[in-house]
């Protein structure tokens, strides 16, 4: 972003982030399972990757933790309320769209 100092850049990419998550809390119809085929990542990448920055930065974040803040309640609350079992369908599109190790 030509012309943004370093501060602004970061609390416009912070201020974007927030919003996507809160897109994500809102929208309790999308599956992960259906993020990673469309997109090859999921509320849980997320939480993966905001606990992996707290960790670079030797902040002290637990996976529970990074989860709860991503999916805005408990991870296992949220799975309670709108994980639905994935479909044959999705588990195919799964396994063919995820990159190989």
């Amino acid at each position: 972003m030509k012309g943004i100092d370093e501060q602004t850049r970061t609390e416009l990419e912070a201020a974007a982030f927030r919003r996507l998550l809160e897109h994500l809390r809102e929208r309790t119809d999308v599956q992960n399972i259906d993020l990673m085929n469309l997109a090859g990542f999921c509320r849980n990448c997320l939480s993966n990757w905001l606990q992996d920055a707290a960790g670079e930065r030797g902040v002290a974040l637990s996976k529970e933790e990074s989860r709860t803040y991503v999916y805005g309640m408990p991870y296992e609350e949220w799975k309670q309320r709108h994980q639905g079992e994935a479909t044959p369908s999705q588990i195919e599109n799964f396994e063919k769209s995820k990159p190989a190790l």
